[in-house]
């Protein structure tokens, strides 16, 4: 009698107006962020010389177009260039910094992890604008460094932010028993510690490599004349409006899509083979 009353309990709570309200205001809510999807995906392959909706005839050419253009590859070879470059920084420093936040014992450590993640709260716009007075004293402007080293500094709260979840749920025991065993603090680090939070670095990797390739307005600030993927899609949405801009969004988002998949396949994901017994 108790088992069909908690089942009768269970289907009502399943199908209770206010559940099956969430579920149709998530689905209109995913479908209006997803509608836009909808109508750039065919005119990428729109064999109109316009962005024109729906498309007339269907073609490869404007992705041939992006393939052929010296610029728009440029553009693009040089975002991977400098999220590659960012990512590893940012991975490495913000790497370091969160054993430093979780681990440390020293005063002011609070002041630091609050600095730590000010790149997330000050609008991007000041960001750029206090970076292009460094960089401009250093006389840095044009340099694809300077976007690398502004970039790098933007990613590292999402490192810390993740890196530092990790640890504060890492059991600092293997470490010790690693320690104990004879290896040092750095070998116990790199050999147990590491591979132990690895999910959650694959997920502060991908991340900072798509808030990089992603990067417009500190691009704009500081690139000069070497124009990244995003920067070189905005000049070409003010100049040119041509269905070109429609490809390129679609090979972005389908890079995007990657990366998030192989986050949730190899990040979150991820467990390490001692937990899988």
């Amino acid at each position: 009698m108790e088992l069909k009353t908690a089942r009768a309990r269970g289907r009502k709570t399943a199908w209770s107006p206010l559940r099956i309200a969430l579920c149709v205001w998530a689905c209109l809510a995913f479908l209006f962020l997803m509608a836009p999807l909808a109508i750039v995906f065919p005119i990428s392959f729109s064999s109109s010389a316009y962005l024109q909706f729906p498309p007339p005839g269907w073609s490869l050419r404007w992705y041939e177009a992006y393939i052929d253009d010296f610029t728009w590859m440029s553009s693009t070879f040089r975002s991977l260039k400098i999220a590659a470059c960012a990512t590893v920084l940012s991975v490495v420093l913000g790497t370091l910094l969160s054993f430093s936040l979780v681990r440390g014992r020293y005063p002011g450590k609070s002041l630091v992890n609050q600095i730590s993640i000010l790149p997330l709260i000050i609008p991007t716009i000041i960001y750029s604008i206090a970076v292009y007075g460094l960089f401009s004293q250093w006389r840095l402007i044009g340099h694809w460094q300077a976007i690398v080293l502004a970039h790098t500094v933007h990613a590292i709260p999402f490192v810390v932010i993740i890196v530092s979840a990790a640890l504060r749920t890492y059991d600092i025991s293997y470490e010790h028993a690693a320690m104990n065993l004879g290896a040092s603090r750095a070998m116990a680090i790199w050999r147990v510690t590491l591979p132990q939070i690895r999910p959650s670095l694959i997920s502060a990797t991908f991340l900072a490599f798509i808030s990089s390739f992603d990067e417009l307005v500190i691009a704009m600030f500081l690139g000069g004349s070497n124009m990244t993927l995003p920067k070189k899609m905005f000049d070409n949405i003010m100049n040119e409006i041509d269905p070109t801009i429609a490809a390129v969004s679609v090979i972005q988002i389908a890079l995007v899509t990657i990366i998030l998949v192989l986050v949730s396949k190899f990040g979150a994901g991820a467990t390490p083979a001692k937990y899988k017994q």
